[in-house]
């Protein structure tokens, strides 16, 4: 018996008892791949009581690289869009921009893309290939198609899937676009959080297939939905349970907010919904299908603390500050967000707030939307 495979079999009996494995396939798919093969050139432990988090590198050849690659968590496997653990001796703080998602987070997708013999998947974000390998161990070669964004992360994919002597059809460039050449597919499953779902996903899934994607935003809430494709090219379907988070697909990525307008000329009024709210998770989910182009801050204008929200594509902006026990709310540009967003966390309110689960979105080739009920 390897070294590993007492390691594997604790890892899938950990993640069959969360529930994230729950059909025979899957599990026999998930059985038959050795996650450590992609992660061989190494990954990055957050470093305790630092801030901001400072990130070390743990390579193959160090006590506890494979029992990590094991254990039912996420690890880093690139910083700041070019550094790898091997790059690095002692400890880094920048952004991590790629990373092996925590395997029961991977299987419970997997699972949720309700799958069957000889179809055809089209993966978003090959990433470091595990999830590929086990598409592809489930379905066939033959049947799985895997974009890449980034080059290098593309490359080591490729080569872990090779040792393991698995070849699906492997692209790099932007996931966003899809890949014509293979459509329709039957299912399209994305590894990374979208801003808005691609029309050319909705194109390039055949009417009655599954698109399962997180959708997140730029208030950081996101949230794991599967849309179901229709004939008219539109899809909807319910929202997921789990908060589930993924990194924003680099194209998706807020643009700089540049030169501050100037927050002390808009029109003022008391608000209806305090700012105070943005600090829940689902509240923020919900306020991003109103306000989509909006980016969150906090800043001292004069004596007082004002949270602001900046639309830097449109101008729009709304700045929220307290006063006597109430909220006052000042906007400016063409597309005021706080009243859009007043409007659809009323909405959300006058339904009795009921959780994501109860939702679904709605996706057409112009906009998304989130209803609460049937989709």
């Amino acid at each position: 018996m390897s070294d590993y495979e007492p390691l594997l079999r604790q890892l899938i009996d950990a993640v069959t008892a969360v529930g994230s494995l729950r059909t025979d396939p899957w599990k026999k798919a998930a059985e038959a791949v050795p996650r450590h093969e992609f992660l061989r050139t190494g990954f990055f432990r957050a470093v305790p009581h630092t801030s901001p988090t400072a990130w070390a590198p743990v390579l193959q050849d160090q006590d506890g690289w494979l029992s990590a690659c094991y254990a039912d968590e996420s690890l880093v496997t690139q910083i700041a869009g070019t550094i790898r653990p091997a790059n690095i001796h002692g400890e880094i703080m920048r952004e991590p921009t790629s990373s092996s998602t925590l395997p029961s987070l991977v299987l419970r997708m997997l699972e949720d893309l309700l799958v069957e013999p000889d179809m055809n998947v089209l993966e978003i974000g090959t990433g470091t290939g595990y999830s590929t390998a086990v598409l592809c161990a489930r379905l066939g070669d033959d049947h799985v198609t895997s974009i890449e964004y980034d080059e290098g992360v593309a490359q080591q994919a490729r080569d872990a899937l090779s040792r393991l002597g698995t070849f699906p059809t492997l692209l790099t460039g932007d996931g966003l676009a899809g890949h014509e050449h293979g459509a329709p597919y039957d299912r399209i499953i994305a590894t990374c959080a979208v801003h808005t779902v691609p029309a050319t996903w909705l194109e390039q899934t055949q009417p009655g297939g599954h698109i399962l994607t997180t959708i997140g935003g730029w208030l950081n809430a996101s949230e794991l939905v599967r849309l179901t494709v229709h004939e008219d090219g539109t899809a909807s379907g319910p929202v997921l349970s789990g908060q589930v988070s993924f990194m924003l697909a680099r194209p998706h990525l807020p643009p700089p907010i540049g030169l501050l307008p100037d927050l002390s000329a808009g029109n003022e009024r008391e608000a209806l919904i305090g700012a105070d709210v943005l600090t829940d998770w689902t509240t923020r989910f919900v306020a991003q299908f109103a306000a989509p182009q909006a980016q969150h801050m906090q800043l001292r204008h004069g004596e007082q603390d004002e949270d602001v929200l900046i639309d830097a594509m449109s101008g729009s902006w709304a700045a929220l500050y307290e006063e006597n026990g109430r909220w006052i709310v000042r906007q400016g540009g063409p597309q005021p967000p706080w009243d859009a967003i007043e409007d659809h966390l009323g909405r959300w309110h006058a339904a009795g707030t009921p959780t994501v689960q109860k939702a679904a979105v709605r996706v057409t080739a112009q906009s998304q939307s989130i209803h609460w009920g049937h989709a």
